[in-house]
C-alpha cells in the first residue's frame, strides 16, 4: 500500500504570489502553512498581515488573515487573542514593520507576555518601497538611503531584536533561523512549529526571526543572496535559540 509522504498544504492557496524570485517570504509562508496543517488548527488560526511586501498575505493563506496598520501588527494580534482566546493568532512582520515604526508595540506586547506567535522576517532593508535602510541593515550595507554604506557614527548600529527582547520577563521563546538550504529550512520549520505549540499550550510570547533574502533590492541573484545571508547576516545575527523558558 502506497503511503503519501507529501502534499500541498491545505493552509496555503494554490495561487501565484507577488514575491520576487528568490525572496524568502514564499518559503516561510509554506512552512507556516505546513505547521498549521500538522497541528490541525487551520479552522481557528488568524494571521495578521503587515504593511510591506507581505501585505497581500491574506491572498496566499487559506485561513482567516486580517490587515494591520504599519507597525501596529502585534497590538492587533494581541487584541484578537484576548477577544478570542481559543484562536491561534500569529503576527507576520518584516524588519521595517516590527523594528522601526512598530518598535513600541513589539516591546510592550512582549513585555506583557501576550500569548501570541510572532514571525519576524529580517531582510535588512525596506523591500517593498525600494530598498531603504532598515533598523537591521548591516554596517557597511549600501541601501538607497545609505548610498555610501551604513556608518555606525551616522546611522547607529543594526538592532538585534531577539537580544533586545530576551531580558523581558514576559518573553518565553526566541529563536533565529534562516531558510537558505534544505537543512536550514527543516530547522526553521521546527522552530516555527514550537512557537505555535507554545501558544496552543499557553506558554506565552514566542518570536521566530528568519534571516531572509531580498535579491531584488540587494542587486543579487537568488544564489548570491543566499550566500550573503549565510556569510554576512548570520555572522552578525547568530542563529539559534536566544531564549527558551517554560
Amino acid at each position: 500500500m502506497e503511503k503519501k509522504i507529501y502534499g500541498f498544504p491545505e493552509s496555503l492557496k494554490d495561487v501565484s504570489t507577488s514575491y520576487c524570485p528568490g525572496c524568502s517570504h514564499s518559503t516561510v509562508h509554506k512552512l507556516i502553512a505546513e505547521v498549521i496543517d500538522e497541528l490541525n488548527v487551520r479552522e481557528k488560526t488568524i494571521g495578521v498581515a503587515p504593511v510591506g511586501c507581505a501585505v497581500f498575505a491574506y491572498d496566499f493563506f487559506n485561513f482567516d488573515v486580517t490587515e494591520a496598520p504599519h507597525g501596529r501588527n502585534q497590538a492587533v494580534s494581541a487584541a484578537i487573542k484576548r477577544v478570542q482566546p481559543d484562536s491561534v493568532v500569529f503576527s507576520y512582520q518584516g524588519d521595517g514593520d516590527l523594528a522601526s515604526i512598530g518598535m513600541a508595540e513589539t516591546i510592550h506586547t512582549a513585555n506583557r507576555g501576550e500569548n501570541i506567535t510572532v514571525i519576524f522576517i529580517n531582510n535588512t532593508n525596506y523591500g517593498m518601497t525600494g530598498g531603504q535602510m532598515a533598523p537591521t541593515s548591516l554596517l557597511g550595507q549600501v541601501t538607497t538611503t545609505s548610498p555610501k554604506g551604513r556608518d555606525a557614527g551616522y546611522y547607529g548600529y543594526p538592532i538585534k531584536m531577539l537580544e533586545l527582547l530576551a531580558p523581558l520577563e514576559g518573553v518565553k521563546y526566541l529563536e533565529r533561523v534562516k531558510v537558505t538550504n534544505a537543512v536550514s529550512v527543516i530547522k526553521a520549520k521546527k522552530a516555527i512549529k514550537k512557537a505555535f505549540e507554545n501558544q496552543i499550550n499557553n506558554v506565552g510570547f514566542s518570536m521566530i526571526e528568519v534571516l531572509g533574502c531580498c535579491p531584488a533590492n540587494w542587486k543579487m541573484d537568488p544564489v548570491e543572496a543566499n550566500c550573503w545571508v549565510d556569510e554576512k547576516m548570520a555572522e552578525y545575527y547568530p542563529l539559534g535559540v536566544v531564549k527558551d523558558v517554560r
